[in-house]
């Protein structure tokens, strides 16, 4: 706490505004939209590898934080202070940090497989600064944050051949684990006789996050053998083509993920199955069907070109 006191009396409300900023690069909207515009325009098996990295990492995450259970630094500490704004994106117990786990695991995961070294070295300060703002907002101790990005650093270390090196055996044993990770997370929020003092808010944190993961996951396994068999995209266009199918895409896909909502509550009567239902039809839509439009967007690079 000393450490986060030592911040608590360098916050200026321009600096304020900044790390409030930073640390939404930790948040599920940032990770979606860079492991989106890298599938479908730099290339899909970095693509694969940020979302391994991502869905693996918040699993591991969730159950470290139900596990151990480690309240708030302001929880912790009645006098402690944070950032009022950074409150509401502070779900669930504190330890380990989750915006710390997937900032680090994406921009780690897009540090190591990047050739030019200005790049790789924007990519580790962005994943750094990070993990300094959620101490800085007051959000998370030093040792959430450094759980938090230790867990990103080794699941980048141990994914990386095996995504990023091709081998069709070594993705499906991946795919495969990872829908047992989905399940076993899903069945140990659900059944595990957690203590009768366990935080209400905070297990329904984990609850959800069980949810959509299962949702991904399972997603993630039918675009990866459905877009080979049907659609078999190509990442490359010019840049404008690139541009223009990643803008409309992320339109797409923000459409599908708040229009849903509504609609299957409704339909499961608010079970959360319906979170596992509508991010299972996000992953589909932005890795399947989205996808099947890249010819025409192909065909109009072409023919600006040729013109």
């Amino acid at each position: 706490m000393e450490l986060l006191y030592f911040l608590e009396k360098l916050r200026l409300p321009v600096l304020n505004e900044l790390m409030l900023l930073i640390t939404m690069l930790g948040e599920e909207t940032a990770f979606l939209v860079i492991a989106l515009v890298v599938f479908w325009c730099v290339d899909k098996r970095r693509g694969y590898f940020l979302m391994a990295v991502g869905f693996i990492g918040t699993i591991a995450n969730q159950f470290l934080k139900l596990l151990c259970r480690v309240p708030r630094p302001w929880v912790l500490d009645r006098n402690f202070t944070i950032l009022e704004q950074a409150r509401e994106a502070a779900a669930g117990y504190s330890f380990p940090s989750g915006h710390t786990t997937m900032a680090v695991g994406t921009f780690g995961a897009l540090a190591v497989t990047e050739k030019r070294r200005w790049l790789k070295w924007i990519f580790i300060a962005l994943a750094a600064l990070v993990a300094f703002s959620r101490m800085y907002v007051g959000v998370h101790t030093p040792m959430d944050v450094l759980a938090g990005a230790l867990t990103a650093l080794l699941l980048v270390y141990l994914l990386q051949n095996l995504v990023m090196g091709g081998s069709e055996k070594g993705m499906a044993w991946l795919l495969g684990s990872m829908l047992a990770l989905g399940v076993g997370f899903l069945a140990f929020v659900e059944c595990f006789p957690f203590p009768a003092d366990t935080d209400a808010h905070n297990l329904e944190s984990g609850l959800k996050n069980a949810y959509t993961m299962m949702g991904c996951l399972t997603g993630v396994v039918v675009v990866y053998y459905g877009e080979r068999k049907w659609v078999n995209f190509t990442t490359d266009g010019v840049w404008w083509v690139q541009l223009l199918k990643a803008l409309l895409g992320l339109g797409l896909v923000l459409l599908v993920k708040s229009g849903l909502k509504a609609p299957l509550d409704a339909l499961f009567g608010g079970h959360l199955a319906a979170r596992s239902v509508r991010y299972f039809l996000i992953v589909i839509v932005a890795g399947l069907l989205w996808p099947m439009s890249f010819r025409f967007f192909q065909k109009l690079g072409k023919k600006e070109g040729a013109e």
